[in-house]
């Protein structure tokens, strides 16, 4: 609560002898100028539940309503799907990553159902229309698809969850509500504090709390979010940074500098304008950088919360009175039942005609209002604390769910460790061994799910196991043991195993409460390696376009797999740190140590077994020579054709006419051809074309996903009225739409 948490309950102010306001304004005590209360206001549990329940103006809040639902029904359309449900819920075979192995989605049409749903309670919260229906509506099927599936969560999504069943308890429906037109009594009436009090708290928490995790090596030396300063949106700062001084200074440790800072600028009435600023261009910044749906701008919407509860007033009083009739209605605000108020505003009649005080509020309703705490009021202000003390709790309660905790803590999502964390899959290999037969096969990492975010979560992983097993059944393998080889990187080190490839997940041992036995160590020895491998990457690609390099570190006793397509036939291993050995298709075994390389055949399997006593470290240099000779090749053919003053598309003519060159070559040459075409046209553009150019690209594919999701709404509805299948019924309106603009474009 700042200094803005004083609002006067009316809007009229009490009148007063001018020696007396001077005389008021010098009283007031520096706590209660800077924090809106006074120390006596917290210093015994009735006091502090005066504070939290004292009459404030709902404009604010009412504004903070409208925006969320409007954001809402933008994010059910995208990031929470309803445009791609079929995809997502419709193929019964795809294994699911549900926090409670008990949960289940629905068949596709009725999980369409409650898309609609929730789009009916978003577009309640937008309009206050039977507003806590509407909330609940909407928070109850949110949380359903949220808990459904874990390789979905992210703290934005979290976020929204949270505020909205916040709302579902606060009286967010008082301003400029249809609810306020249906029932007058609760039009423009005055809220209790602690509405304003758990909403600023929690946005506080979303920007102090992902400081607090940004304080960490990797953050703070610049390896969690790299290549970012490519970005048009640091264009500015590259006038006087280099790339990398924009990733360290800009993009990490001004990052950490504003998290840690924003909620405490957005709190004061002096700093509040530099937080908008700042804040503003951060978050618009993100909205360009990041594909994250709406969370820009709901935590851009969250911002005026800090002001005066009554800018809203301010602002909409000096629109045009062509605006009135949708604007909220300037009526006198009214009490509210839910608020305490002092004996003398409770019982008005019996102050003395001298002691008329105007700043009461005008009640025009038969609510009681209450001078003393009753029951609502301390359930209200106990539920806040709670809550408050939870959300403190929570982004430190790894210590307790270890069974969650892999190289980092718990499941990502309700920590506000955001952007922390970068990860890098390189290799991904399920292998099946039927505990029967002992045939071994190996399976599509891709066969059951598209998505590999589980693979970095140790209970995911066992989830997938599970629902493999099942799957397997329908193939006669009924008796198997599965075994998961997973690679990856976090925050640019070496790619390195994540889990025990020799143990069976099946049988493997895992609590919610325990360490995971066969998680594998993150190689944190390794870390100050990064500075070295950046180095190497810099100069090998300012060499060459066609080089792949990759950084590999295996344990003692563990061997890599690997496979040289034939494309790539200059491929090297060189060994950084330790000894392995190199086994090229069970033929011959070499022995490299630390300095050492050896060229690899192309298209051959090879093993490299680390014979060390300590983890070794080598990397790969992968050169696609079929590209590059390709592009030499092009290369020396433009020149060629621009000494004969033709151009591509006159030598692909022809090669047509000759009929002398197999398809795959002419078709690398009409990609070729249309790449440049593309390419010179951008360059042609104006700065004002491009961003037309982009803007349609924008809105078309806004048009394409509310289409989309009009076509799946109507054809669910079609499904569980006539029982045809749903994705029938999809198939045909699109079908549909394909030949109508077949028919637009002839």
């Amino acid at each position: 609560m700042g200094k803005n948490k004083m609002e006067k309950v009316n809007n009229i102010k009490k009148p007063e002898k001018k020696s007396e306001g001077k005389q008021k304004s010098t009283d007031l005590s520096q706590m209660k100028r800077l924090f809106g209360f006074e120390m006596s206001d917290v210093s015994s549990w009735e006091a502090f539940v005066r504070l939290l329940c004292r009459p404030t103006d709902p404009a604010s809040l009412g504004i903070m309503r409208v925006l969320y639902g409007f954001l809402m029904v933008l994010d059910l359309l995208q990031e929470r799907g309803l445009s791609s449900v079929d995809g997502r819920f419709g193929e019964a075979t795809e294994c699911r990553f549900p926090l409670l192995d008990f949960l289940k989605p629905l068949p596709v049409e009725w999980m369409c159902m409650v898309y609609v749903a929730m789009l009916c309670g978003a577009f309640g919260i937008l309009f206050g229309c039977f507003y806590r229906l509407s909330c609940l509506v909407f928070v109850t099927g949110y949380w359903y698809i949220f808990l459904l599936d874990k390789t979905a969560w992210n703290n934005h999504s979290y976020l929204y969850g949270l505020v909205g069943t916040q709302l579902l308890f606060m009286d967010a429906n008082r301003y400029w509500s249809l609810d306020g037109l249906r029932r007058p009594h609760i039009r423009n009436a005055q809220v209790p504090l602690w509405n304003y009090t758990l909403l600023r708290t929690q946005i506080f928490l979303v920007y102090f709390l992902a400081g607090l995790k940004k304080i960490d090596r990797d953050w703070i030396t610049g390896h969690s979010m790299s290549f970012l300063s490519g970005h048009w949106v640091f264009d500015p700062f590259r006038l006087v940074l280099t790339d990398d001084q924009i990733d360290l200074i800009i993009v990490h440790l001004g990052g950490l500098t504003l998290d840690l800072t924003l909620g405490y600028l957005l709190f004061f009435d002096a700093t509040r304008p530099y937080a908008f600023f700042f804040g503003g261009s951060f978050h618009l910044m993100n909205s360009q950088i990041f594909s994250i749906g709406m969370f820009p701008w709901t935590m851009l919407a969250t911002m005026p919360l800090f002001c005066y509860v009554d800018w809203p007033r301010k602002l909409f009083c000096k629109f045009p009175n062509c605006f009135r009739k949708v604007l909220p209605l300037d009526t006198p605000i009214q009490s509210s039942e839910h608020c305490l108020y002092s004996k003398e505003q409770v019982k008005p009649e019996r102050k003395t005609k001298g002691d008329s005080d105007s700043s009461v509020p005008v009640t025009h309703s038969k609510v009681s209002l209450h001078s003393r705490a009753q029951g609502y009021h301390k359930v209200a202000a106990m539920g806040m604390v709670v809550y408050i003390l939870s959300q403190l709790f929570l982004p430190y309660s790894h210590f307790l769910t270890r069974g969650y905790n892999n190289w980092t803590n718990g499941l990502y999502g309700y920590s506000w460790d955001m952007m922390v964390h970068s990860w890098s899959t390189q290799h991904l290999r399920i292998t099946y061994v039927s505990k029967d037969t002992g045939d071994q096969g190996y399976l599509n990492p891709e066969a059951f799910t598209v998505d590999k975010r589980w693979a970095s979560h140790s209970d995911m992983v066992l989830q997938h196991a599970k629902c493999i097993s099942e799957r397997l059944v329908t193939y006669n393998l009924t008796n198997v043991a599965l075994y998961f080889d997973i690679w990856k990187s976090l925050n640019n080190r070496f790619q390195q195993r994540m889990f025990d490839p020799r143990v069976d997940i099946l049988t493997a041992e895992w609590h919610p409460f325990k360490p995971t036995p066969w998680l594998l160590p993150l190689l944190t020895g390794l870390s100050d390696w990064r500075a070295k491998l950046k180095e190497i990457e810099h100069e090998l690609f300012n060499s060459t376009n066609h080089t792949d390099i990759v950084f590999v570190a295996d344990f003692p006793g563990l061997y890599l797999e690997n496979f040289v397509q034939e494309d790539f036939k200059n491929t090297s291993i060189t060994v950084l740190k330790g000894s392995v050995m190199v086994e090229v298709d069970g033929k011959k075994n070499v022995t490299l140590k630390e300095g050492e390389k050896m060229q690899l055949p192309p298209g051959e399997f090879h093993n490299v077994h680390t014979i060390s006593d300590v983890p070794s470290c080598y990397m790969y240099l992968f050169v696609n020579t079929s590209q590059e000779e390709w592009s030499q090749h092009f290369d020396e053919l433009r020149e060629k054709l621009d000494k004969e003053n033709k151009t591509l598309d006159n030598y692909i003519a022809e090669l047509e006419a000759a009929n002398s060159t197999d398809e795959y070559t002419l078709q690398r040459y009409k990609d070729a051809a249309q790449y440049s075409k593309d390419s010179q046209s951008d360059r042609n553009q104006t700065t004002w074309q491009l961003f037309e150019k982009n803007t349609k690209a924008f809105w078309a594919k806004k048009f394409d996903k509310l289409r989309m999701s009009f076509i799946l709404i109507r054809a669910a509805v079609q499904s569980i009225i006539t029982g045809r299948p749903m994705n029938s019924i999809v198939d045909d309106a699109l079908a549909a739409i394909i030949e109508d603009s077949k028919e637009d474009t002839v």
